[in-house]
């Protein structure tokens, strides 16, 4: 009968404890979806510029929908200067450059400052984040001088030893922090079976840092990328640019006028790979960060 009576009395309290909990599920879930719109608003409109005419992508006030839906955009933006297929090729290979370069380093430094203990370790780790303070500017013309040395001036491979420089510090810090979160216990027993520091990290180690390791490729590459300033400084030669510095000169047109379907499919255009490889490989960034984001 007691029972009966204190379930009675509390049953009030837990339909309103889960009303509250529906409520705030509802508001939380209204919220997501109007900051998802408003950061979509901009792809959207972006995509829908591209599909019209030249005359209705430049009048104003602007249409949401194209009246006549038209691929001249596309057609006029890849025979734009050297030639989309130019400027795609030399961004696609500065980013696997600096991908696999910047990859390479700092799973081996990350490594190395997660499971070694040397003398210097902290002050060495230390120094390299403090490159991250420095502005990249600051350092173009000292960068320049050096790649003029060793005759790399205007080619894709010294742009790409340039890039991994600034990416190399956060994505030290990201794998360190990778490894740091892989049991020392599992290497260990793997060591006392007779497998040497080696092999451990190559069948241990390094599978289950996937994560951490996909999460500094996408980094890289997202920024590589959309990189503008020094492909801008470091390369010369319409031959040699990249897709932004060909988008930034398509967007100052001839005599200030911009023709903003061509522009607007060429931004369409270079934001693809990025969307493409974020959807395929977002279980693992999200893993990486989170790696990251609760050690260190």
């Amino acid at each position: 009968m007691k029972e009966a009576t204190r379930q009675f009395i509390r049953a009030p309290r837990i339909r309103k404890a889960r009303q509250g909990k529906d409520l705030k599920g509802t508001a939380y879930h209204l919220f997501s979806g109007v900051l998802a719109t408003l950061f979509l608003m901009p792809i959207i409109w972006a995509i829908l510029n591209s599909f019209k005419d030249t005359k209705e992508a430049n009048q104003s006030p602007p249409t949401w929908f194209p009246q006549s839906w038209s691929l001249d955009n596309y057609a006029k933006f890849a025979e734009y200067g050297s030639g989309l297929g130019t400027y795609l090729w030399n961004s696609v290979l500065v980013s696997t450059l600096v991908v696999v370069g910047t990859v390479t380093i700092t799973v081996l430094a990350g490594y190395g400052f997660a499971r070694f203990q040397f003398r210097g370790k902290g002050l060495l780790f230390s120094s390299t984040l403090l490159i991250l303070m420095v502005p990249h500017a600051t350092l173009l013309i000292p960068l320049f001088m050096v790649l003029k040395w060793l005759q790399l001036t205007g080619t894709v491979f010294g742009l790409a030893l340039v890039q991994i420089m600034f990416h190399l510090p956060f994505a030290t810090f990201l794998m360190r922090n990778s490894f740091d979160s892989v049991p020392q216990e599992i290497e260990d027993a793997a060591l006392v079976d007779g497998c040497g520091t080696l092999r451990a990290f190559r069948f241990i180690s390094l599978p289950l840092a996937i994560p951490g390791i996909v999460t500094v490729a996408l980094f890289t590459f997202i920024a590589s990328w959309n990189e503008f300033l020094l492909p801008l400084v470091f390369l010369n030669g319409d031959d040699s640019f990249t897709l932004p510095v060909m988008l930034a000169n398509l967007s100052t047109g001839q005599y200030g006028e911009v023709d903003w379907g061509a522009l607007q499919a060429g931004v369409v255009i270079a934001m693809m790979p990025v969307l493409v490889l974020y959807l395929f490989l977002q279980r693992y960034y999200v893993a990486g960060l989170i790696n990251g984001a609760i050690r260190g």
